[in-house]
């Protein structure tokens, strides 16, 4: 895996929805040097919108 342990964070939402069941959602963080060692970074023409979005 090209991340260490350090250098990512797995963070557990759970809620009850309206149905009265629990809904869990997970969410991964990935540290920024991490992502700048692998070449993705905010400088990347790629990482912004540069143009209309293509049609459904």
């Amino acid at each position: 895996m090209p991340f260490t342990q350090e250098e990512l964070r797995i963070d557990l939402m759970c809620r009850i929805g309206d149905d009265g069941h629990w809904h869990g959602t997970l969410g991964l963080n990935v540290e920024a040097r991490a992502l700048r060692r692998l070449g993705l970074h905010p400088d990347q023409p790629t990482s912004v919108v540069n143009g209309p979005s293509v049609p459904a």
